[in-house]
């Protein structure tokens, strides 16, 4: 196996993620880059994850790791990637995305992983890009996230806005709601979010009055929810992530809020989350998602029944980790279409390389790097899943710039 030093400041790490947090298309530096140093001549290839295993956002990427995990042993017993055998090496982000730089540059210079999966904030996103772009080589992302980027060294497997976001602002006006709360956590995913969502509330006469954030592993909701409570809004659109969920939704609950008198609907509530906040505190809320455990077809159902045979009856699965699980096969998909594991042919080959996955079938687009997905928004029942009450009608395709929405224009990733 080749290994190079590893050899990053913290400066070098500041100074990645301050141009970084700029957003938008992340790989237009036409600098001359590195090439990986992987090693694929051998029997094995050696593939990383990087997950917040600790920390604030460990309530939501843990789960990422296993579904990760699984994928890659699936394929190891069916024979492989072009008959090689997959070596896992696997890192903890500790929510941090300083350590998810100092990571990534470990995995892809260090390790010399031919691909690498994981990454769930923007921020720790953000943070990783410059590793995979100065080395060429590949991260594979997937969480639902703001949009406003692509780089040619990152797919892009969770939500674009037009694939979450938007079908959740459509499902609220056909629903008649005419004002909204906003909350979310303090980065660049919920801000630039709810620029969108304001940016169509302002196209479709939806009022916003009234918006606040809180930093990720806030616990303290009591001026947020008093604030809500006089606001008296038709529903509250939350983008709160990791464990200031549980803190949220339990003082949500203490005021006398409810479902009935002022709905939330959350794009960070997946069935993982809902064991974690505690049922009671979420039944009858909603989320918007692209999968849900519940969703009723052979492959979800054989997805499901594999997950709790390896990691225990009474797991659950939900958006993101599937979003990573069927990751993985995509790789899979265009290192065999490439007959490479070149980064560089890989991305030759990828526009139009499908797979079926547990949420469906998923389609690349080579331009944008993201994928379609179907949009489902689903309602918390007692037992602690999400059940649909709306879907969509097939695939939507990726627009991560928004570029098909005109009220959208101004809007960036920053």
């Amino acid at each position: 196996m080749k290994t190079r030093a590893l050899r990053v400041s913290a400066a070098a790490v500041a100074v990645a993620l301050s141009l970084a947090a700029c957003g938008s298309r992340v790989g237009d530096d036409t600098g001359a880059k590195a090439q990986s140093c992987a090693d694929t001549a051998g029997s094995t290839v050696t593939v990383g994850t990087i997950n917040a295993l600790s920390g604030a956002t460990a309530i939501n990427e843990v789960v990422i790791k296993d579904s990760t995990a699984m994928a890659i042993d699936e394929i190891n017993a069916s024979g492989g990637v072009l008959g090689k055998q997959l070596e896992l090496i696997s890192e903890d982000g500790a929510s941090e995305p300083t350590i998810f730089a100092e990571k990534a540059q470990k995995l892809v210079s260090n390790d010399c992983a031919a691909v690498v999966f994981g990454g769930y904030t923007s921020a720790s996103r953000k943070a990783m890009a410059p590793a995979f772009e100065d080395n060429n080589a590949l991260l594979f992302y997937a969480t639902y996230y703001e949009g406003m980027e692509s780089s040619p060294n990152i797919y892009y497997t969770g939500a674009a806005p037009n694939q979450q976001t938007i079908p959740a602002l459509e499902y609220l006006k056909e629903k008649g709601v005419k004002s909204l709360y906003l909350v979310g956590s303090d980065y660049v995913y919920p801000r630039t979010s709810n620029a969108i969502v304001k940016a169509f509330a302002k196209e479709n006469g939806i009022e916003i009055v009234g918006e606040d954030y809180v930093p990720l592993g806030g616990t303290d909701f009591s001026t947020i929810v008093n604030k809500m409570r006089s606001a008296d809004a038709d529903a509250i659109f939350n983008i709160v992530v990791g464990d200031s969920l549980v803190p949220f939704f339990r003082e949500y609950r203490n005021s006398g809020l409810t479902p009935q008198t002022m709905p939330v609907i959350s794009m960070t509530v997946g069935e993982e989350e809902i064991g974690s906040i505690g049922v009671d505190n979420v039944v009858g809320q909603l989320s918007s998602w692209n999968y849900l455990q519940t969703l009723d077809t052979p492959a979800n159902k054989k997805f499901v029944a594999d997950f709790k045979s390896r990691y225990g009856k009474d797991r659950v699965t939900s958006d993101s980790m599937e979003a990573a699980y069927t990751s993985v096969y995509l790789w899979k998909a265009l290192v065999e279409k490439a007959n490479s594991f070149s980064t560089d042919d890989i991305v030759a080959i990828a526009d139009g390389v499908t797979v079926d996955g547990p949420e469906g079938t998923v389609t690349l687009d080579g331009e944008n790097h993201h994928i379609s997905k179907s949009g489902v928004i689903g309602e918390i029942r007692q037992d602690g899943l999400l059940y649909p009450v709306w879907q969509s009608e097939g695939p939507i395709a990726p627009d991560p710039f928004l570029t098909t929405y005109p009220w959208a224009a101004g809007i960036s990733g920053s």
